[in-house]
């Protein structure tokens, strides 16, 4: 039976939403946090584990160095402060997926502490945008879980399954948990705000380099926390806190569909269970998990096996100095740079194109070329085939010569979608698919004025128009000159040589 909610708008005439975030982030090291187990997804079943990521008795884990100078150029980028001396603690709870029946963690010292990240969102008054500050409570080193796969059911999950297995080859992946504090004032803009959030985060660790930040498999996973207070008052409500949430998408809806499910309880005089809650992206809902624990539930203590991990200062230092342009701050220099208008910004930013197109633009490509292909054709193909534009066999090189063609006259826009398409299907470069195809613009002007005198001869009704002034109308008779000329023809040569012998 589905929970009952209020409408939105309405739950947000008599409650102030606080949300809290829980963002893991895997790391791209080439092994695992405590083990020199290889990192690679999608690799078959338990073929990446050892004595020390399963657990075994008297194996020993050595810390990732690597994974330890990520986590402090994360802190460092999300204004934290780095400890001078941090440890690990075990922090304590049973789970399938969980070989030692325990995760090594951070507890009470974090190695990252009491920063910030200023997100950007689109001004209420709809002109520009505004920035909101999300306050760090810390950014901690931990180890990832294996995974249960569940066989049989119709959903995937455990509810329905036949039997269940394990893999491990996850567990032991290095990850940096990212734990806001409580955010309060967001109001009617709270799913807004925790979708430009982790979106922001996201972009960070991607100019970082530190993680490949895809969300469809796992390497950036969020937890949200929601409650909800009556207005105007001061003491925190009860919240719960949805897990494993993995698109930018799911995140903004499930915060607002927790705000429409807690008002419905609060308003027929019932409380919130502290639990985690899945969410389902079918349905756009979330289904209780199991009762939250506090923190004393985990029984945390010194991880015993591992030494403190103690940065030295010029090491630190040296680290902030290979921090990259921050990622609003390049956004805005491109932006500059290109000449595109918010809106074409905006577009190329929700396509997840700005590296592409400063990939292709480097390789010769002009900015307003790359954008058209980038957001314009690849985009509509990516949307429709549910794939990234970056999934398709095409790359700012090829973007780059195909605009060039464009360019040099060789190709109009309509012969340049044929190349694209031949250079998806891997049929080479965009001038080997031209060359095989023999696309190239008509370049004879006999045979252009030719073909546009057959078609005013042909089409005397048109033609009339355009001699009365309707220029417009001469779209229709080009557009016969193309057809005649096999797509073929310079359409704005076309248009040109067609107004001169009807208006001259």
């Amino acid at each position: 039976m589905a929970d009952a909610v209020v409408d939105y708008d309405e739950a947000l005439t008599r409650y102030d939403p606080v949300m809290g975030f829980e963002v893991h982030v895997e790391l791209n090291t080439d092994t695992k946090m405590f083990c020199g187990c290889a990192t690679v997804f999608g690799a078959e079943p338990n073929s990446h584990v050892c004595p020390v990521c399963l657990g075994l008795p008297g194996a020993l884990p050595v810390v990732n160095g690597k994974a330890v100078e990520s986590a402090i150029r994360l802190g460092l980028a999300l204004n934290c402060g780095i400890a001078e001396w941090c440890r690990f603690a075990r922090k304590n709870y049973f789970y399938p997926d969980m070989p030692k029946n325990f995760q090594t963690s951070q507890y009470d010292e974090p190695i990252c502490f009491d920063g910030y990240l200023d997100v950007e969102i689109p001004a209420a008054s709809g002109d520009g945008t505004e920035t909101f500050r999300v306050e760090i409570e810390r950014a901690h080193m931990e180890e990832d879980t294996g995974k249960s796969l569940h066989v049989g059911g119709a959903t995937g999950r455990i509810q329905g399954a036949e039997y269940s297995l394990v893999d491990f080859n996850r567990a032991g992946i290095p990850l940096i948990e990212i734990v806001t504090k409580p955010i309060e004032g967001a109001g009617d803009r709270a799913p807004e705000i925790a979708r430009a959030y982790v979106a922001t985060l996201r972009d960070l660790v991607k100019a970082l380099d530190i993680s490949d930040v895809k969300m469809e498999q796992g390497s950036v996973r969020c937890d949200a926390n929601v409650s909800l207070r009556p207005i105007g008052t001061e003491k925190l409500g009860t919240r719960t806190e949805t897990k494993n949430v993995n698109s930018l998408r799911s995140i903004e809806r499930a915060v607002r569909y927790e705000i429409s499910r807690q008002a419905a309880i609060l308003d027929d005089g019932g409380s919130i269970t502290q639990e985690t809650r899945h969410w389902h992206e079918d349905t756009g809902v979330t289904t209780a998990g199991r009762p939250k624990s506090d923190a004393d539930d985990y029984r945390y203590f010194p991880e015993p096996d591992l030494v403190p991990v103690a940065p030295a200062a010029e090491r630190v230092e040296e680290l902030r100095g290979t921090l990259p342009e921050p990622p609003a701050q390049r956004r805005k220099r491109l932006q500059s740079d290109w000449g595109y208008s918010d809106l074409e910004m905006r577009d190329v930013i929700n396509a997840g194109a700005i590296d592409l197109i400063d990939e292709s633009v480097a390789a010769g490509a002009s900015p307003a070329g790359a954008r058209k292909w980038w957001t314009g054709e690849l985009a509509r193909r990516a949307n429709a085939e549910g794939k990234a534009i970056d999934e398709f066999n095409v790359t700012p090189a090829h973007v780059a010569e195909l605009d060039g063609l464009v360019k040099a006259g060789r190709l109009n826009d309509s012969m340049a979608r044929q190349v694209l398409d031949g250079v998806i299907d891997g049929e080479g470069s965009p001038t080997e698919v031209a060359d095989a195809r023999g696309l190239e613009l008509v370049k004879d002007d006999g045979a252009l004025e030719a073909a546009v005198d057959k078609v005013i001869a042909a089409n005397e009704a048109i033609a009339a128009k355009v001699r009365d002034g309707k220029l417009n109308a001469a779209g229709a008779l080009i557009g016969q000159v193309m057809k005649e000329l096999k797509g073929q023809a310079d359409a704005a040569k076309a248009r040109e040589l067609i107004l001169v012998k009807l208006t001259s």
